[in-house]
C-alpha cells in the first residue's frame, strides 16, 4: 500500500513539473479575436506589421518613418512587439511589383497592412478581400472615390486609415495673394493618380468663377511631366498648380529649375515639393499623418478595434511651406501668406527631410 501511494505521489510530482516546463517554454498566445499571436522575448505579443509604400519620394518616406517611428514607441508602452522591419516594401511605383508584396504578405499571414498612397491601398483592398486581414491605408486623399471605402464615417470593410485630402480653394487663394494680377494658371498632373482628379476638377471650377484661364499639362513619366512643364512657360502661365501629385512629385527635382528661370511659381500640394524646389507647398503634416495611422492600426491590433467602424481620419489642412531660395529667385513676396494659413514654414531645397 505503502509502495502504491510514494509511486502516486512521484507520478503527480513528474506531471507538474511537466505542466509548468511545458508551460514556460510556449512560445505563441492567443489575442481578444482569436488569432495566434507569437510572444516576443520579454514575454509580450508579436504582431506582424506589413507596410508598402508606392514610391521613393520625400513626403512618403517621411510617412513611413513616422510610422514606424510610432509602432517602436506604442509597443515600448504596451509591451508588445510590432514586426514590421522583415515586412516593409517599396513597390517603386510598378503595379507587378505592388501585387507581388501584397501577394507575399497574404502568404507571410501579416496581422496587418498598411499602404502609403492610393494606388498602394488599392492593391492591398484587392488582396485582402479574401482574408480580410485589416488595411490601414495612409495619404489617400479621396478613399471614397477611389472605392476604398463606403463613407469617410463608416467605412464598411476592412479598410480604414487616414486621408492627406487637399483644400484646393486655400491653394487658389495662395496663389492670388502671391500676384493678384494672375490670369492664367497651368495645371501639372498624371491623369492615372487618382489622388489628383478632384482637386483638379476644383482648380477648374475656382479659375472659372474668377475669370482665369487654364492651361492643362499632363504626363506620366519623368520624361513627360518635364516636356508638360516645358509646355506651359512655353504658354505663359502665372503661376502652376500639383495636387498631392506622386507622379510630378518624384519629377519636381528635374523640373523646379525650368519654372524658376521663367519666374514661374509652383503651387503643390504637399511640403514636399518645396523641399525639392517648388516655391510652394500646401497641406497636412505629414510626419503628423504617419504618426496618426500608427495610432489607428495599433488600435486594431491590440483593442480589437474593427476597421469597418472606424471613421476615415482627417487632419488639418492648414500649413504652407515655402522654399526661401525659389521666392528669392522668383521675386515672390509671401508675408500675406500667415493670413490665410494656420502656419507658414520655411524650407530650402534637398532631396529628403532631415
Amino acid at each position: 500500500m505503502k509502495k502504491k501511494f510514494l509511486l502516486a505521489a512521484v507520478m503527480m510530482v513528474m506531471a507538474m513539473l511537466c505542466l509548468f516546463g511545458c508551460g514556460s517554454s510556449g512560445s505563441s498566445d492567443t489575442d481578444s479575436s482569436g488569432s495566434s499571436k507569437s510572444l516576443g522575448s520579454d514575454g509580450g505579443k508579436t504582431y506582424k506589421v506589413g507596410i508598402v509604400q508606392y514610391v521613393d519620394d520625400a513626403s512618403l518616406n517621411q510617412i513611413q518613418q513616422a510610422i514606424q517611428t510610432e509602432l517602436d514607441a506604442q509597443g515600448k508602452e504596451l509591451g508588445v512587439t510590432f514586426d514590421y522591419k522583415d515586412y516593409t516594401f517599396n513597390g517603386q511605383a510598378d503595379q507587378t511589383t505592388l501585387n507581388q508584396i501584397m501577394a507575399d504578405l497574404v502568404s507571410d499571414e501579416v496581422d496587418i497592412i498598411i499602404p502609403i498612397a492610393t494606388p498602394t491601398a488599392v492593391v492591398a483592398q484587392s488582396a485582402t478581400e479574401d482574408n480580410q486581414i485589416p488595411v490601414i491605408f495612409s495619404a489617400v486623399s479621396d478613399p471614397v472615390s477611389a472605392g476604398l471605402v463606403d463613407s469617410m464615417d463608416a467605412p464598411g470593410s476592412n479598410v480604414t486609415g487616414v486621408s492627406d485630402a487637399l483644400n484646393t480653394e486655400a491653394i487658389m487663394k495662395l496663389i492670388l495673394a502671391g500676384n493678384k494680377d494672375t490670369k492664367k494658371i497651368g495645371l501639372l498632373y498624371d491623369k492615372s493618380q487618382d489622388s489628383s482628379k478632384n482637386p483638379i476638377e476644383e482648380a477648374k471650377a475656382f479659375c472659372e468663377e474668377n475669370q482665369i484661364e487654364v492651361v492643362e499639362k499632363t504626363g506620366t513619366t519623368n520624361d513627360e511631366i518635364s516636356l508638360a512643364a516645358d509646355a506651359l512657360v512655353a504658354a505663359g502661365v502665372d503661376a502652376v498648380f500639383t495636387p498631392t501629385d506622386n507622379t510630378v512629385m518624384i519629377a519636381e527635382l528635374a523640373i523646379y529649375e525650368k519654372l524658376i528661370n521663367a519666374k514661374v511659381p509652383h503651387y503643390c500640394g504637399a511640403d514636399s515639393f518645396a523641399l525639392n524646389g517648388a516655391f510652394c507647398g500646401y497641406g497636412v503634416n505629414y510626419e503628423e499623418l504617419g504618426t496618426e495611422t500608427a495610432k489607428i492600426a495599433v488600435d486594431v491590433l491590440v483593442n480589437g478595434k474593427k476597421p469597418a467602424e472606424m471613421a476615415i481620419k482627417t487632419l488639418d489642412n492648414g500649413i504652407a511651406t515655402v522654399n526661401t531660395e525659389t521666392a528669392s529667385a522668383i521675386g515672390i513676396d509671401y508675408s500675406s501668406f500667415k493670413d490665410l494659413c494656420e502656419e507658414v514654414k520655411e524650407t530650402k531645397t534637398a532631396e529628403e527631410f532631415e
